[in-house]
């Protein structure tokens, strides 16, 4: 039985050619595209559970292309670069990617993020089928929000991080106990990818994301889901 279905997207005939062969020795389904434009035409004509996307690509460059796969695909979405300030994390994040590895990294450190990737939180039976926030209505049956005339998908990361708060409500839940239920338990100091999560969640549920009512940030602690009566 196949571990999931991979796209490794990455100009450099020899990594798609060494990272087909990994993935595949640990039960992955693999597949490969030489450029985003390339990616896009495979993710149009398949179904992927997860793509390894390099930033640094000729023509379609791998932020963009992670936009343009978002759009389409709620695939998890992995970018490989070599640079890693917190402004290159924040960049690709904020373009949809649920995960940032640097190269040069190890077999085990990538197998990791993969599993971390497809990884969904469990389901919680305390949680309703759906919540009103004002005009916004939270289907967690469908994974979107719902708004007067328009409908916005959820990703399976901002479904899981959104869900786990509201089976917390009015409760201030740490940055470390985020990472770990929605990332898994090797996580735990990366803020970035909270914040910028929440301010994704806040675009899709908030009457004004710059004003938060309903998803607070607790200084310095974390983040807590207030829930109206």
């Amino acid at each position: 039985m196949s571990a999931g279905r991979i796209l490794v997207v990455d100009d450099e005939p020899q990594i798609r050619r060494v990272m087909r062969t990994t993935l595949a020795a640990h039960g992955y389904e693999v597949a490969d595209a030489r450029s985003g434009e390339q990616a896009l035409e495979e993710i149009r004509a398949g179904k992927y559970d997860l793509v390894l996307l390099d930033v640094n690509m000729p023509g379609m460059g791998g932020v963009e292309a992670c936009r343009a796969i978002r759009r389409d695909s709620d695939a998890a979405i992995i970018m490989l670069t070599v640079r890693n300030t917190e402004e290159d994390k924040v960049e690709a994040l904020d373009a949809g990617a649920d995960d940032y590895v640097t190269k040069p990294f190890s077999t085990p450190e990538l197998l990791a993020r993969i599993r971390a990737a497809l990884r969904r939180a469990p389901a919680s039976d305390s949680l309703p089928p759906r919540i009103i926030l004002g005009k916004a209505e939270i289907d967690f049956e469908s994974r979107q929000v719902k708004r007067p005339g328009r409908a916005l998908r959820l990703t399976p990361k901002e479904f899981d991080l959104l869900r786990y708060l509201a089976t917390r409500p009015n409760k201030a839940v740490t940055h470390r106990e985020l990472l770990q239920a929605v990332w898994g338990p090797d996580y735990g100091e990366e803020l970035e990818y909270l914040r910028v999560f929440i301010n994704q969640l806040r675009k899709k549920i908030e009457p004004d994301p710059s004003n938060p009512r309903y998803l607070l940030t607790e200084p310095w602690v974390g983040y807590r889901f207030c829930l109206p009566e």
